[in-house]
């Protein structure tokens, strides 16, 4: 099996580059989305545009991503024996946390369909910066591998 995968290598890396690109759109764009929803009139049509919108953003490009860079990530990790060495234990650990930011995201979705609007738009805006915080921090890990 380790044969297989190191022949697959490139092939492994490339679609794990291409899925953390599209999950890392959709993680920018999904908290600027509920910015707008939540500026949007409640019960009007453009409030639902926006609930269409977020759906389909979770359900065409975030979700299928995220498994997409689980699946290929994990073989990757597996083709180098990455599961023997420091710098990939820090970032499993953050795209654990951004995988579990993931999953708030879409929780924080299905409240604003039901109108339930707990959170500012400031406090949106800041939490638009989260996946691109962890992108920096698992890029260094993976590129300078400094343990």
């Amino acid at each position: 099996m380790e044969q297989v995968l190191a022949s697959l290598y490139p092939w492994l890396k490339a679609g794990h580059v291409i899925f953390v690109i599209f999950w890392m759109a959709g993680l920018f764009m999904l908290p600027r989305y509920f910015v707008y929803h939540q500026e949007s009139e409640p019960g009007s049509a453009e409030e639902a545009r926006w609930v269409d919108r977020e759906a389909k953003l979770r359900k065409i490009i975030l979700t299928p991503s995220l498994i997409a860079v689980w699946v290929f990530g994990l073989l990757l990790a597996s083709s180098i024996g990455a599961f023997a060495q420091g710098w990939f234990h820090a970032k499993l650990l953050l795209v654990v946390a951004l995988s579990g930011y993931h999953g708030w995201l879409t929780g924080y979705a299905k409240k604003l369909a039901r109108g339930e609007r707990k959170l500012s738009g400031k406090a949106l805006r800041l939490l638009n910066e989260v996946p691109g915080l962890v992108a920096v921090v698992v890029v260094i890990l993976v590129i300078v591998k400094p343990f």
